[in-house]
């Protein structure tokens, strides 16, 4: 995908293509409004980003306020207020110390984007240490993307992180590309 759309730098999307559930807006169309409980990441075409539960989050909303992008995945890694969450309603499993990609926001257009290796020579990062992270490096919105095997980090044309099981194919990914005009 990086290759393919010119990308300077790219990272795995929420894995969208492995679930029926949850919402998913590309480009500012509404592939899918399958509302679920997982917390939902919206970037908007003026580069705001906003995370919200999924309980709360209408798409029709979305929409009417600018939604380029959504992903279902999560969950929040800072509060409303910015400061780290610390108690997670996930399993086990998921909380634990794993592979991960994340994104977070400082302020409309500038993004950060964080890829953690593990079960390998790394050991992974739990949810709590990723959204303490993402508070230290002073953003004011994280989220949770897919992580485990899809966290890949290419840029260019090279794969700069070690994927665990050597990665996998995603659906998706999120993509900064240069502006060429035409």
């Amino acid at each position: 995908m990086a290759i393919l759309n010119n990308a300077l730098l790219a990272v795995n999307g929420d894995y969208y293509g492995n679930t029926s559930e949850g919402v998913v807006i590309r480009n500012g169309v509404i592939y899918r409004a399958n509302p679920t409980d997982c917390d939902v990441c919206v970037l908007y075409y003026d580069g705001t980003m906003k995370v919200m539960p999924g309980s709360s989050f209408s798409v029709e909303e979305a929409i009417a306020d600018g939604a380029w992008q959504a992903w279902t995945f999560g969950p929040a890694l800072l509060d409303s207020s910015g400061e780290p969450i610390t108690a997670f309603s996930s399993s086990n499993r998921i909380i634990s110390a794993n592979p991960r990609t994340a994104i977070g926001y400082y302020e409309p257009g500038h993004y950060c984007l964080v890829v953690v290796d593990g079960r390998g020579e790394s050991s992974g990062i739990t949810l709590s240490r990723l959204s303490q992270l993402f508070h230290d490096l002073g953003c004011t919105a994280a989220y949770n993307l897919d992580g485990g095997n899809s966290s890949i980090m290419v840029w260019g044309d090279e794969v700069i992180n070690n994927p665990s099981g050597g990665g996998r194919e995603s659906s998706d990914a999120l993509l900064i590309a240069e502006v060429r005009e035409y």
